[in-house]
């Protein structure tokens, strides 16, 4: 075999440098964890393969021939790892094993870095789709020969992790992939070799059972296997090498029965668990599993699985679905969008639909009926179990929220029909319970007799929000507010109506009728009258700023406040908003004041005695500014405001009688 024709030496692209430093020269424990990774590559190829051959039948195989084949060689500390599956040309092997082309690389070189703890760190490979590099945990140098299904041409890469890696021309019988490692010596306190026979068998069966295709182990020929019937030795696939070299024969190591079709009496957690962690590539098991299948006019074969810890691509713009779709046990596609919409893109799992056309293309599986029945059944299952665990494992329920809740609640803009599912999944802090997260059902349960509404406030933090102005009223009353501090929530609620008929109100926006009663309504109507003056002179002075001024039952202890329409974005969104577009428009808020208040009465004192007074103008910019400052909006111009509080702090002191003492 002549491996150096048209050799040519490449730079590993800058972040692949570092992680393979990292890979080198951290310790780790658990390395036996690369093993998994490359037979988990290896079945990803062989499904590429399969997949393709539908439509291209020259590249297939005889559904019996596809293997994944492990060859130890302990006197030469090597350890091949074979598959037939779709191999790769030059293009490929540079694209694939020069470049990790994710976005999240840098994050994950990062928390590589940045874990102290060494036993954690190999975790994180699998999760970020680097499984090829976990190669150089165990070798000195690793030589992958490879050709794509359909080319003549081979390809041989090789590198010792150094920096560079070497691509030349080649030769290999038949399409697929080799990947052999020259494992390095034991230089830890670690008595794990990857050569031993025990050690693939326990990793094998640990991590990769459930591979749907044949995991063959290379064995030698014992002596007393010579007698064997002939028959008996070609159905083991005994293997002939030259007479100088023992004989051996393929031993399969994986039950290869496809999860998804057992009955879920019949699989333990720890199968379900090592399934989860082969197709999230998590580490952790899973929150919880959905398994069940549907006969009648369609029938299919579900397992899926909420994770409990968010993906790294979670709300990147080439996050990718978690669903795996398959026609009788035969792959088709993953990353099938239109089995799940985009808010439950987290959960993982397999789909497998015996009347779905193995031919069945990416572009005509989007008006597919037999899909969008599947995806129908697949949502409203996801949904009810999610509603199960918030209700019978609310600690485990809380974790899932956690992670995944800001993507859960974009459903309740983007799927009318499940709308009410939805909202039984929310959680959020309310004021009487800041520290405890709450449901609708939660709130409803709490309300007071005579409230109506359900009260909530959309800001940039709890604390903020405790201490919002727009509580007071309500406060009195002892009604509870509902606290949503998420950037989406301003576009939810606006699809949120109510719940459980009862009104969903923003204690922010529009106006807050808190008055009891007929006589309460008429007082604060001749308190708009006797303010009415004052009121016009504090919209003209602040115009600018302002599209309104009304006097308000909102407030109790503070003199005024700022109100956003009920169509109108909250402050915070729209300073979040302009930060990204500076062409926004400011929008113009109401300013409420608190006829009661010891100001405004001084103020409406001072503007009957003597209107051309200075300090009213002084007074309308800092009612205006704190009201501002509260709402988290920032001052049109701070120094102006700093320049008449040091001016009136000045006249206090000046006017202050001297200290008697």
């Amino acid at each position: 075999m002549s491996d150096n024709k048209n050799s040519e030496t490449l730079e590993f692209q800058t972040e692949t440098k570092k992680l393979l430093d990292l890979m080198i020269h951290s310790l780790y424990q658990n390395k036996e964890i690369f093993l998994r990774e490359l037979v988990s590559n290896a079945s990803d190829a062989i499904d590429k393969r399969h997949f393709e051959s539908l439509t291209n039948h020259e590249i297939g195989l005889p559904e019996d021939e596809y293997a994944i084949v492990i060859d130890a060689n302990e006197k030469e500390m090597t350890l091949t790892i074979s598959d037939n599956g779709i191999g790769m040309n030059k293009e490929d092997l540079i694209a694939n094993l020069g470049t990790i082309a994710k976005s999240g690389t840098q994050e994950f070189i990062t928390k590589l870095q940045d874990n102290k703890d060494s036993k954690a760190t190999p975790e994180l490979i699998g999760q970020f789709g680097v499984g090829f590099y976990s190669s150089f945990m165990v070798s000195d140098r690793v030589v992958v020969v490879t050709r794509k299904a359909g080319d003549d041409a081979a390809y041989r890469w090789e590198s010792k992790g150094d920096g560079t890696f070497t691509i030349s021309d080649s030769e290999k019988d038949a399409a697929g992939t080799e990947i052999k490692m020259y494992l390095n010596k034991k230089n830890d306190d670690s008595d794990d070799d990857y050569t031993s026979d025990w050690l693939i068998r326990s990793a094998i069966k640990k991590y990769s059972d459930f591979i749907a295709y044949p995991i063959k182990l290379v064995v030698p020929v014992e002596p007393a296997d010579d007698a064997k019937d002939e028959k008996d030795k070609k159905n083991e696939g005994e293997t002939k090498k030259p007479q100088d070299e023992q004989k051996t024969r393929l031993e399969t190591l994986n039950a290869q029965k496809t999860i998804w079709s057992r009955n879920p009496k019949n699989v333990t957690e720890d199968e379900y668990t090592e399934f989860y962690k082969h197709i999230s590539r998590d580490w952790e098991a899973p929150a919880k599993v959905i398994h069940f299948s549907a006969e009648g006019l369609l029938d299919y074969q579900v397992l899926l699985f909420i994770p409990k810890q968010a993906p790294f691509d979670l709300f990147l713009p080439e996050k990718r679905h978690g669903i795996n779709l398959y026609a009788k046990k035969i792959f088709i596609m993953d990353d099938c969008k239109e089995l799940i919409p985009d808010y439950l893109r987290f959960v993982k799992g397999v789909v497998d639909c015996a009347d779905i056309s193995l031919n069945i293309s990416r572009e005509s599986v989007q008006q597919n009926r037999q899909i969008s029945q599947i995806r129908s059944r697949l949502i409203k299952k996801i949904l009810d179990t999610m509603n199960d665990m918030k209700n019978d494992d609310l600690e485990t329920y809380t974790e899932v929220w956690g992670h995944f809740g800001k993507v859960i609640k974009e459903g309740l803009y983007g799927d009318a029909e499940n709308k009410d599912r939805l909202k039984e999944l929310v959680l959020f802090n309310t004021s009487t319970n800041p520290d405890t997260l709450s449901s609708f059902s939660d709130y409803v349960s709490r309300m007071k007799t005579g409230q109506d509404s359900i009260y909530y406030l959309t800001g940039e933090s709890i604390k903020n929000l405790q201490n919002s102005p727009h509580l007071e009223s309500l406060a009195k009353k002892e009604y509870e507010v509902i606290f949503f501090t998420d950037a989406v929530d301003e576009f939810v609620l606006q699809n949120i109506a109510d719940y459980d008929d009862k009104t969903l109100k923003s204690a922010g926006k529009g106006e807050l009728d808190v008055t009891e009663d007929d006589d309460q309504k008429k007082a604060l109507e001749e308190k708009a009258e006797k303010h009415a003056s004052l009121l016009e002179f504090l919209k003209d002075k602040l115009d600018e700023h302002i599209k309104e001024v009304r006097v308000t039952s909102r407030l109790t202890s503070s003199a005024a406040c700022l109100v956003t329409d009920e169509n109108m974005m909250a402050a915070h969104v729209e300073k979040m908003l302009r930060q990204n577009d500076q062409s926004i428009p400011k929008q113009k808020r109401i300013l409420e004041i608190n006829p009661d208040h010891e100001l405004i009465e001084k103020m409406q004192s001072m503007f009957d005695t003597d209107r051309a007074n200075r300090k009213l103008t002084d007074f309308a910019e800092l009612l205006y500014g704190q009201a501002a400052l509260m709402e988290g909006i920032d001052l049109p111009n701070p120094h102006k405001f700093a320049s008449i509080i040091s001016s009136l702090m000045s006249d206090a002191v000046i006017q202050a009688p001297a200290d008697a003492s």
